[in-house]
């Protein structure tokens, strides 16, 4: 599966958020000069003001709003919102004006919406126009002389934001990000989910299929029988008639095949087996010629039953043991064993290869999305494990990840289900 694409925002998002703000400088300006009868640069700051509304105007009408913007264009989009407001406190104090924390917001932003490198080249611009506004700006509105504060004090004010600024860039983008993986893993493991389910619908359907032309079947197969009997030697007809006999025939054998093979059905019948059995189903697909896998099954200890406990046959444990067994086999050097084992209090599949092991370095972080030792290398994104052990846990089980010590090493995979159903099947 190709790696989904990151970023991208609706257009009318960032717009809406721009009318916001300058509504917002357009109210303060109206409250600092008139309200409070503040003297500042009116014409120089309506008209930093009036250019971002111009720019809103001329980016809605060009493009509809609906239409999404890719990681450059909105980086773009929130970078003249940075200088617009660096202007707009150039000329109303610099960092002295309370309103200098709003530096902070299209970087706020940004943090959710684009990429790494995108996220480094706003804060550095965020940074760089912080530093200029603490030694470059218009004296702050006031009555009278404005405040004379420290320089230590200003340094800290700068310090603060240049800080707070990367702080922002470092924890939103990380927290995203995650967000962002989670929700394409979750769409690669419903996507998993999705074909299991066709295969098991297309499974249920070969067995219906059976089920319902076995009666006319059977009757042709009469009929031709009753044929061949009437039929004389040397009648230039008995060829044919012997050859559909002989087809219907094997009609009948692949019917009885798809009604009585657990292992290809997913039919009412077979849809309770044991557990071995459906073990081993799940894993078949995965064989490779170089690779033996071995099945050993059985109850652990005294006083258990003898008889396998019974699972329902689910696209979830189909897909999900099945993905542990295909990581196995790709990583095993001879020898796959799929081990299943059974108490009265739980039941449990124990996937051991004879690999190099999982590495102690994402031992921890195995079953979260992306992680993979070979992420990137033939199309894998470390999502495999991910997904079965998701799948799995849908169904009650509990997976856990190790090492196998001594022998050569090797990767161990265990899936367990508590409250085992033991009946006969």
């Amino acid at each position: 599966m190709p790696a989904l694409p990151r970023g991208g925002v609706r257009l009318r998002t960032l717009v809406l958020i721009r009318w916001g703000a300058v509504a917002g400088q357009a109210f303060t300006v109206a409250v600092v000069h008139w309200g409070l009868g503040f003297g500042m640069p009116v014409l120089a700051v309506g008209g930093t003001i009036a250019l971002s509304a111009l720019l809103n105007l001329t980016v809605s009408i060009g493009r509809p709003g609906s239409a999404r913007i890719d990681d450059r264009e909105a980086a773009i989009f929130l970078a003249f919102d940075i200088l617009q407001l660096a202007v707009l406190l150039y000329l109303t104090g610099g960092l002295i004006n309370p309103f200098s924390l709003l530096l902070l917001a299209p970087v706020a932003i940004g943090a959710t919406i684009l990429s790494l490198a995108s996220n480094v080249a706003l804060t550095l611009l965020t940074i760089v126009s912080i530093a200029l506004l603490g030694l470059f700006y218009q004296p702050l509105p006031w009555k009278g002389p404005p405040p004379n504060l420290p320089d230590i004090y200003q340094a800290g004010v700068w310090a603060g934001l240049s800080l707070t600024t990367m702080l922002i860039t470092l924890y939103g983008w990380r927290l995203a990000e995650e967000q962002r993986q989670m929700a394409d893993a979750l769409a690669a493991a419903q996507a998993a989910l999705a074909r299991e389910q066709q295969l098991s619908a297309l499974g249920a359907l070969a067995a219906a299929a059976a089920h319902e032309l076995g009666s006319p079947l059977s009757t042709i197969a009469v009929v031709t029988k009753e044929m061949q009997r009437e039929i004389e030697l040397d009648d230039p007809l008995r060829e044919d008639v012997e050859l559909l006999a002989a087809e219907s025939e094997r009609c009948r054998s692949i019917l009885a095949q798809l009604s009585t093979d657990p292992a290809g059905d997913v039919s009412d019948s077979y849809t309770l087996v044991p557990l071995p059995a459906l073990i081993e189903a799940a894993a078949q697909n995965y064989a490779r010629e170089e690779i033996d896998i071995a099945f050993e099954s059985g109850p652990a200890g005294e006083g258990v039953p003898t008889t396998a406990p019974i699972q329902l046959r689910s696209p979830e444990i189909m897909q999900g043991i099945g993905n542990i067994v295909q990581n196995a086999v790709s990583f095993a050097r001879k020898e796959v064993r799929v081990s299943t084992r059974w108490t009265r209090d739980w039941s449990e599949v124990e996937v051991v290869d004879d690999g190099p092991g999982f590495s102690e370095a994402l031992l921890d972080e195995l079953g979260t999305p992306f992680i993979s030792t070979r992420q990137g290398q033939g199309g894998h994104m470390g999502l495999g494990v991910f997904i079965a052990k998701t799948l799995l846990e849908r169904t009650g089980a509990n997976v856990t990840f190790g090492n196998r010590s001594g022998m050569g090493g090797g990767a161990v995979v265990s899936v367990r289900w508590s409250n085992p159903v033991f009946k006969a099947t």
